[in-house]
């Protein structure tokens, strides 16, 4: 049997694969979102570990699977957001800082206005965003009183949310190369933490930053009870950021496959082959996962307000109770009526990145309703992913034939045949919704010995195939609206 652990923004869901890498058991709990101020998104790294070990124990349970019986563990997560613990006592020094977070967006504009955005685009691959982890380990040096003495002196390190279930689980300080290479730190080229950014960021302490190791092989072995009775001595061997794990659970192993997870936010990655690549305007080079001496590369484009704009509608507007409610509101309209809504609540990302975008809605009438709110919001979800797309389009040598899909939202039929008709290309939705948790599964399993990379690669799991069904010139009105909409969006927030 094989653990995987997929901690997300929202909550934490874990699985449990038998040797055919079939489903045998699952359990999943949120955990609270914490937002001190407007554009501030944290998380309770301790609540965090208390949910995971709860939910692996509930999978475990439901899964039958008693001491001796587990082979190994693999692990998946939000990307980009930081913790920081003492490692003497295991408990953390502040909340975590999200992916979300917007509060370093001043700090990436003197950066950029420095002329420093050339430097971070080519040795990391990515873009100055708040989005990444680097100037949110340097917010918390500057902000947490007596922070960057203890971080000198040892008695602080820092870690993205895999480390952080490595460092509880196991007691060792470790991180996988596709996590590092979302920190703004990383020299994916060379395969280390870059000296010059670390002092540009903050004057960050190379010994307070995790060892980094390839997303397979041993990262270390449960200890002093982690997991309950009869698990310690099980290793942690395959990890991997949600995205690039969705990627491997979608068998997309050779050059030019690509998937879309719709999750919180959205990512579409395409796999770029073993050289780094050099990223255009609009999208993110980085590390897709690393297998001994070989690391293979994928280019990104990353949305970051999807499934979360459903979750606005449920918990702050309240005109829905279930996100699964969305998908009659959409389909009793015969159109959008004109009525568009920008989910840029916390800023755009691909291929805008525009931190100071807000959230937007247009095309308002006495005769909109929540059916509108819900409609436009689900094609959003499909919009943003046509622009990622589209910005992948035009420096790949083929346009896309199809994209895979897989996520919670896969579960809509509205969204997924609104997003063929919008895209022009099929939606190959992936038999099992929970590809990261699966590509974390495969990863640990191929790293324990249970699988190769030819059975990864063999494997089959399409559930359903939505081919689009409207007019061309239909498309270009509908998306040629949403970019109107847009525009009325960008850069709201700097007045």
């Amino acid at each position: 049997m094989i653990l995987a652990i997929d901690q997300g923004t929202t909550g934490t869901t874990c699985l449990v694969f038998d040797a055919d890498a079939h489903l045998a058991g699952r359990a999943y709990r949120e955990f609270r979102q914490h937002f001190p101020r407007p554009g501030w998104v944290e998380h309770d790294a301790a609540e965090i570990w208390d949910v995971t070990r709860a939910v692996a124990a509930e999978a475990l349970e439901d899964a039958g699977v008693g001491g001796g019986e587990l082979r190994a563990i693999g692990i998946t997560n939000q990307r980009e957001t930081v913790c920081v613990w003492d490692p003497r006592t295991g408990e953390p020094l502040h909340h975590a800082l999200v992916w979300q977070d917007r509060r370093t967006a001043a700090r990436c504009d003197a950066l950029r206005d420095a002329g420093r955005e050339p430097l971070v685009r080519t040795r990391t691959g990515l873009v100055l965003d708040p989005y990444f982890s680097a100037t949110k380990v340097e917010w918390l040096l500057e902000h947490v009183d007596g922070l960057r003495e203890r971080a000198a002196s040892g008695r602080a390190c820092f870690g993205t949310i895999d480390a952080w279930l490595v460092f509880k689980l196991t007691g060792e300080f470790r991180t996988d190369v596709t996590n590092a290479s979302r920190t703004m730190l990383y020299d994916i080229t060379r395969g280390d933490w870059d000296d010059e950014l670390l002092g540009l960021l903050g004057d960050v302490p190379r010994a307070a930053l995790p060892e980094v190791a390839p997303s397979i092989g041993e990262f270390g072995r449960v200890r002093d009870g982690a997991l309950g009775d009869g698990h310690d001595g099980v290793p942690v061997t395959g990890i991997a950021g949600d995205q690039q794990a969705a990627l491997y659970g979608q068998g997309c192993l050779d050059v030019g496959l690509g998937k879309n997870t719709y999750g919180t936010g959205s990512f579409v990655l395409m796999n770029a082959g073993e050289q780094a690549p050099t990223a255009p305007p609009g999208l993110l080079g980085t590390v897709a996962w690393g297998i001994g001496e070989r690391t293979v590369y994928a280019l990104e484009a990353a949305i970051f307000v999807t499934g979360a704009g459903v979750q606005w509608l449920r918990d702050g507007l309240g005109i829905i109770e279930a996100a699964a409610e969305t998908e009659a509101l959409a389909a009793s309209l015969d159109s959008n009526d004109g009525v568009y809504f920008v989910p840029a609540l916390t800023g755009l990302g691909s291929p805008h990145w525009d931190p100071y975008a807000r959230g937007t809605i247009v095309g308002l009438t006495r005769g909109s309703t929540r059916a509108h709110l819900a409609r436009a919001t689900l094609e959003a979800i499909a919009f943003q992913t046509v622009d990622a797309v589209e910005a992948m389009e035009r420096v790949a040598d083929e346009p896309l034939a199809e994209l895979r899909a897989d996520g919670g939202a896969t579960d809509n039929g509205w969204l997924m045949q609104f997003q063929a008709d919008v895209l022009g290309v099929p939606i190959a939705v992936a038999e099992m919704a929970e590809t990261t948790a699966l590509g974390a599964a495969l990863l640990a399993g191929v790293g324990a010995g249970c699988w190769t990379q030819a059975d990864v690669a063999r494997r089959e799991g399409e559930q359903a195939r939505y081919d689009p069904r409207i007019a061309d010139d239909e498309r270009a009105e509908l998306v040629a609206e949403w970019r109107r909409a847009v525009e009325r969006a960008r850069a709201w927030a700097r007045g």
